[in-house]
């Protein structure tokens, strides 16, 4: 278990210059087996990177255990009441779901992602990662509320892109701390939405040609009473965030995972242009089955998320002791699905580090239920995972069709747990007919 009150937490945290599984993960599974405990932050944890075990905790939400989160995240992101969460699982569903895309995102994505790759090609090198935060929160923003964040006092992708340093640190609340620099941004980003959510509660009259995130909870807070202005800046503040750092995550590694697999590359072209071909007019915009057509786009994708392991793990807490291999998970015990442990099993995945799209021909729907959770699982699988597929083929589509990139600088991966580019992604970004 560690030291008194630290646990392991610095066994933890410390990086490791790799895809891999951070050795914290790989000694301890090798030394103790699938299931073992720790401490972190002075805090019981149960790890498990058993698929068996994994699936049957998940199956148990609400019964045996509770959805948890760390500390930190915690602090940032509140945490909830039941009905609350219920309400905004179904108004993200609503306005970044599947009828939505359908409706009326797609469309918006390409042409924003079309602007967005005309601007980076001006630039003789930009680093990939912070660019597709400020892609994915300017994204996001016009959804949520109609915002132009260029007028914002902050530079909010900058901070997004600082914020993610201090969720995994430890808990200590000091100047100097990434855990302080985390609650200060959080802080300063909160300011910001108030400041939007009061002009817009002071210019309510004003119509919208189309309702935005934040007019519907406006519209809902007489018969929602947990809705309230500091309930509505949370969300708003939490929404940016979860859009953002994954989607942003997973597009630099697809940058240059596919600038280093040129064979991928050349299949994604393909399928691309093969659509292309197929529209009468080039011109026109992608459709809903143009996108369930990207049989390739979504392999690739499926394998950067693999290999990408964005989140340290899924989070649960016992609510009744709970026995497994004759021992007992004590109630109030947390317990850490680990993902990248699945993620990265050569029982079920061949060759693990490699980058290979072609493998999930032969996945099978059931084996990826229970190994493969990028975005949670079962009903409580995150409410944006279709928006983030989606996003991510669209920015494919248009980056593949229009565009080459190289590899200027940068390139190295720190995983601490959480993955982390200390040199960046720096790319210079062409049109193909230069």
């Amino acid at each position: 278990m560690g030291f008194p009150l630290i646990g392991e937490t610095l066994q933890l945290i410390l990086p490791s210059h790799s895809l891999d599984l951070p050795p914290f993960l790989k000694n301890r599974i090798k030394r103790y087996g699938q299931i073992f405990k720790t401490n972190v932050a002075g805090r019981p944890v149960i790890i498990s990177a058993d698929p068996e075990f994994n699936s049957f905790i998940l199956r148990q939400d609400g019964k045996l255990v509770e959805t948890w989160s760390l500390d930190t995240f915690a602090e940032v992101f509140e945490q909830n009441t039941h009905s609350s969460r219920k309400y905004t699982r179904h108004l993200t569903l609503n306005h970044f779901g599947v009828e939505a895309l359908k409706e009326k995102l797609l469309p918006q994505m390409e042409d924003f992602i079309k602007s967005t790759l005309s601007n980076w090609s001006n630039h003789e090198s930009l680093e990939v990662k912070t660019a597709a935060i400020k892609v994915t929160v300017d994204f996001a923003a016009k959804q949520i509320f109609s915002g132009d964040l260029d007028n914002a006092p902050f530079n909010i992708s900058y901070m997004f892109r600082d914020l993610v340093e201090g969720l995994m640190s430890f808990p200590i609340n000091l100047p100097g701390t990434a855990h302080h620099k985390c609650l200060q941004i959080h802080k300063n980003v909160r300011e910001t939405m108030r400041d939007f959510l009061t002009k817009r509660l002071n210019s309510s009259a004003e119509k919208r040609a189309e309702e935005d995130l934040v007019d519907h909870l406006l519209r809902d807070m007489d018969s929602q009473k947990f809705l309230t202005e500091d309930y509505i800046v949370q969300m708003m503040f939490g929404l940016l965030f979860v859009t953002s750092d994954s989607i942003s995550t997973t597009l630099a590694l697809c940058f240059k995972l596919l600038a280093e697999h040129t064979d991928v590359l050349e299949e994604l072209i393909a399928e691309h242009d093969s659509i292309l071909k197929n529209k009468e007019n080039l011109d026109a915009p992608l459709t809903w089955n143009d996108y369930k057509s990207m049989t390739f786009t979504l392999q690739v994708i499926n394998e950067v998320l693999r290999l990408g392991n964005i989140a340290p793990g899924l989070f649960r807490r016992a609510l009744k002791d709970i026995p497994v291999n004759g021992y007992t998970i004590p109630a109030g015990w947390v317990i850490m699905i680990a993902t990248a442990a699945l993620h990265l099993n050569s029982d079920q995945f061949e060759d693990p580090l490699s980058f290979n799209p072609w493998r999930w021909k032969e996945i099978q729907p059931s084996c990826a239920a229970k190994n493969f959770m990028p975005f949670g699982s079962g009903m409580k699988q995150c409410a944006g995972a279709e928006y983030s597929r989606v996003f991510l083929a669209t920015f494919l589509h248009v980056l593949v069709t229009k565009y080459r990139w190289t590899m200027v600088k940068g390139g190295k991966i720190i995983r601490a747990p959480i993955i982390r580019f200390p040199d960046g992604f720096h790319f210079k970004i062409s049109h193909k007919n230069q």
